[in-house]
C-alpha cells in the first residue's frame, strides 16, 4: 500500500488548506499521483484514506471528511435525502487475476459464466471442463481453486458483482450486486491492496482488482469475453471503448454503471469512480479547495491517468460536472462557491 495518509496531530498554517477524503481503493493510485503533483504545483495537500467505497460513503454522510469516494454511484433519491451531490472523477477497469504456475499474463481466457460459477463455489478445480473448454492447449493444474474477494465494503466488489449479476441469472439470485455481498466461498482481503497481496501469496488462487494494481504488482491477468462475444484485453483503450456510449447528461444524479457495455474491444468490467460532496458546505474554503483540486486534475492529470491505465473524462463531461458545481455546491448562505 502506498504511504499516502499523512494526518498529523497539529496542522500548521501552511497545511491549513489541506483537504481530507476517504473511500474507494479503485482510484487510489491515481489520486495519490494527482495529490503529489498538486502539492508541488500549489502547496496544498490531500489526505486521502483508501478504506473502500462503503467506508467513503459512511464518512461523507457523517461529515468527517471533505469528500467521499465510491465506485458505486448513489441513486438520486439517496443523494437528495443526504444533501449530497456526486460526479465521476476517473474511469478504470476491474480485472480477474490468477496465481498459476506456467500461465503468463493474458494467456488464460475467462467468461462471466465461468467466473460466476467459481465465485459461487460451483467450479472448484482449475482443470474443470468449463475452464478447459475455453482454454484449449493451456496446461491447467488439477488443483483446488482458492477464491479471493474483498472483505470490506467495496465499489470494486460492486462493479464485479454487478457484471456477474448481468451475465449470470443464478449469481444475481444467490449473491447479487452490492458493495458488500455474502460470498458463498473464499477468503477476504481488505482493499484492492489486500486482494492483490493474497493472490500473489497463494498458489492456485483467483481474485479481482483494479487494473492499476495489476500493472504495479506485475500480476497475471486473464482475458474476458465481452458482450459482443470477443475475448478482450484489459487496457485504457478498451476501458475507453466501454465508456464511449455513456450519456452523462441524461443520467439523474450522474448515476451510470458501465459494466457489460457493447463493442468488439470493450472491457466488460469497466466503471467510473465517483466523488461525493455535501451541497451545503460548512467550510466553503475547504469545499472550494476540493473543487479546485479536481478541476486541476481534469485539466492537468490526463497523462498521469494514462500512465496508470485509467481513462480521463472527456472535456464535455468535465464541463457538465463543473456546471453542476456552480448549480449545486453552495456555502452556508446559499451562494455558489465555484
Amino acid at each position: 500500500m502506498i504511504a499516502f495518509v499523512t494526518a498529523t496531530a497539529s496542522v500548521s498554517a501552511v497545511q491549513a488548506a489541506d483537504m481530507t477524503g476517504a473511500g474507494a481503493t479503485f482510484p487510489y493510485p491515481i489520486y495519490a499521483k494527482w495529490a503529489e503533483a498538486y502539492k508541488k504545483a500549489t502547496g496544498n495537500g490531500l489526505n486521502y484514506q483508501s478504506i473502500g467505497s462503503g467506508g467513503g460513503i459512511k464518512q461523507i454522510k457523517a461529515k468527517t471528511v471533505d469528500f467521499g469516494a465510491s465506485d458505486m454511484p448513489l441513486k438520486l433519491e439517496e443523494l437528495d435525502a443526504e444533501g449530497l451531490t456526486q460526479f465521476p472523477a476517473i474511469i478504470g477497469g476491474v480485472v480477474p487475476v490468477v496465481n498459476l504456475d506456467g500461465i503468463a499474463p493474458g494467456k488464460m481466457k475467462m467468461t462471466g459464466d465461468v467466473l460466476a460459477a467459481i465465485y459461487m463455489g460451483k467450479i472448484t478445480k482449475w482443470n474443470a471442463p468449463e475452464i478447459a473448454a475455453i482454454n484449449p492447449g493451456l496446461k491447467l493444474p488439477a488443483e483446488e481453486i482458492t477464491v479471493v474477494h474483498r472483505s470490506d465494503g467495496s465499489g470494486t466488489t460492486f462493479l464485479w458483482s454487478d457484471y456477474l449479476s448481468k451475465v449470470n441469472a443464478e449469481f444475481k439470485t444467490v449473491v447479487g450486486a452490492s458493495t458488500a455481498v455474502k460470498w458463498p466461498v473464499g477468503l477476504g482481503g481488505k482493499g484492492n491492496e489486500g486482494v492483490a497481496a493474497n493472490v500473489q501469496r497463494i498458489k492456485n488462487s483467483i481474485g479481482y482488482v483494479e487494473y492499476a494494481y495489476v500493472k504495479r504488482n506485475k500480476m497475471t491477468y486473464t482475458l474476458l469475453k465481452n458482450a459482443d462475444g470477443q475475448f478482450a484485453e484489459p487496457d485504457d483503450e478498451n476501458f475507453k471503448a466501454a465508456a464511449a456510449g455513456a450519456d452523462w447528461s441524461k443520467a439523474p444524479g450522474m448515476y451510470l454503471v458501465l459494466t457489460n457495455q457493447p463493442g468488439k474491444v470493450t472491457w466488460p468490467i469497466t466503471g467510473a469512480s465517483f466523488i461525493l460532496m455535501h451541497k451545503a458546505q460548512a467550510d466553503a474554503e475547504k469545499g472550494k479547495e476540493v473543487l479546485k483540486f479536481f478541476d486541476w486534475a481534469f485539466k492537468n492529470g490526463g497523462a498521469m491517468a494514462t500512465e496508470l491505465e485509467y481513462v480521463s473524462l472527456p472535456p464535455a463531461v468535465v464541463k457538465l460536472i463543473e456546471d453542476g458545481w456552480k448549480a449545486k455546491v453552495k456555502d452556508a448562505s446559499g451562494k455558489a462557491i465555484w
